[in-house]
């Protein structure tokens, strides 16, 4: 089972590492973690996603909260949040199966952004499950690198979020 966390915390050096720290010393999984900056530059917010069970999210939500860097955590559910992530991916391609390419990339909404004579750089920004499947879909074809951003999730909109 995973659960998304949402954790705004003060904008300054070190409280990434305080918090990575957090999971490492009680041996708590981090799956994925993305920090950028809000519409506040004082505040990140952190978006860690962990697998585990319920009493190892309850431990979780209670060790962030006493971090005094931590300003607010969030936890969501994955059916009552939008989750993406960004993913490039560079691959061969020759002329038997550019075309394959061209469509696998239409059909899971991915962009070429860019191309040379024998590679091609891919971009894909959706749901995590649907980017590991662009890579399954890719396994005949020469994959170069892939870079991945991490899991970004905000709860979804409500009538009571006004």
């Amino acid at each position: 089972m995973k659960k998304i966390y949402s954790v705004l915390v003060e904008n300054r050096s070190g409280v990434l590492c305080k918090v990575a720290g957090l999971f490492s010393r009680r041996c708590f999984n981090i799956d994925s973690l993305a920090v950028g900056e809000t519409d506040d530059k004082d505040v990140s917010c952190m978006t860690i996603v962990s697998s585990g069970d319920q009493k190892i999210f309850e431990q979780i939500e209670k060790q962030l909260n006493k971090k005094l860097d931590v300003i607010k955590v969030k936890t969501f559910h994955e059916t009552s949040s939008i989750s993406r992530e960004l993913m490039l991916i560079k691959v061969k391609y020759n002329k038997s199966n550019r075309r394959d390419i061209m469509e696998i990339c239409e059909i899971m909404k991915a962009q070429i952004v860019d191309m040379s004579k024998n590679m091609m750089l891919i971009q894909m920004c959706d749901t995590p499950e649907r980017t590991q499947l662009l890579i399954d879909m890719f396994a005949s074809v020469s994959i170069v690198e892939v870079a991945r951003t991490g899991t970004l999730a905000l709860q979804k909109c409500t009538e009571t979020d006004a």
